[in-house]
């Protein structure tokens, strides 16, 4: 190569994991980024039809990509059925993931709280008819959210249990409105008896010793049976840091795998 030569470089093109688009909501009164994951199956057939599994915290720079990443592995190696994840990426996450509380220092945490109803609503009218519209979908829907995200998912499993079939929450924030939720919770799950629903829930070292968490792990064990699944995983050994990737591997092994073919 003679002195001062440029080797020419192939001009680099971008990685896809999958699609964005930008939902207009009239209910949050902004517009909302959506991040979708389709499974390898779905381009395989023009005519699959997938559950989906809806995430708070869904932003390419949140929990998006290493979500993505673990249904990618566990639906290929065959741990898991084939899942579409639609991840709602954050404007104002605290408002969005509480709900009201009376509790003061609640409310320093953000400029505004308490706002979990409305973004149920953006989900239930808003947000699922779009990915019905977009998507090839079956009607089975499941939930998954850490920390406030998961706090979230727990009181829409308290308060409006038919929106999803499948909950899944990793360290939830039950001290929220001076753990209030979980105080609801037992009533509110031991007299359920609509439509079979499941609920995973895992906790870390962090908040195993607090007291809305433990109130709750006896509404579950008071919750109805039967029509009421549930599973609860002590996780000693990870932090509030670390939890949400180990309790998301465990989860989705159990509430996700492959169904049991008939035998002929």
């Amino acid at each position: 190569m003679a002195a001062g030569q440029v080797v020419a470089q192939e001009r680099a093109s971008p990685v896809s994991i999958g699609q964005t688009f930008t939902l207009s909501s009239a209910t949050l009164g902004e517009s909302r980024r959506i991040n979708v994951y389709l499974p390898p199956v779905y381009a395989d057939s023009a005519t699959v039809r997938l559950p989906v599994l809806y995430m708070p915290d869904g932003g390419l720079a949140e929990d998006f990509l290493h979500v993505a990443g673990l249904l990618q592995v566990l639906t290929g190696n065959g741990s898991i059925r084939p899942f579409i994840l639609v991840g709602i990426e954050n404007t104002a996450r605290r408002r969005d993931m509480t709900g009201p509380t009376t509790n003061a220092e609640d409310r320093k945490i953000a400029p505004k709280v308490g706002g979990s109803a409305a973004f149920r609503q953006f989900i239930r009218a808003e947000l699922m008819p779009a990915i019905r519209q977009r998507y090839r979908t079956t009607a089975e829907t499941a939930i998954v959210g850490e920390s406030l995200a998961g706090l979230f998912v727990v009181e829409t499993l308290v308060q409006e249990p038919n929106l999803f079939d499948t909950y899944l929450a990793f360290d939830p924030s039950l001290w929220w409105n001076n753990g209030k939720l979980a105080s609801e919770a037992d009533s509110r799950l031991h007299s359920y008896a609509g439509p079979a629903k499941t609920l995973y829930v895992a906790f870390s070292s962090d908040v195993l010793g607090e007291t809305s968490t433990h109130r709750f792990n006896q509404a579950l064990q008071h919750a109805a049976t039967g029509n009421f699944i549930w599973y609860h995983k002590d996780m000693p050994e990870e932090t509030h840091a670390t939890i949400y990737h180990p309790a998301a591997l465990q989860a989705f092994r159990t509430v996700f795998k492959p169904k049991a073919s008939s035998s002929k």
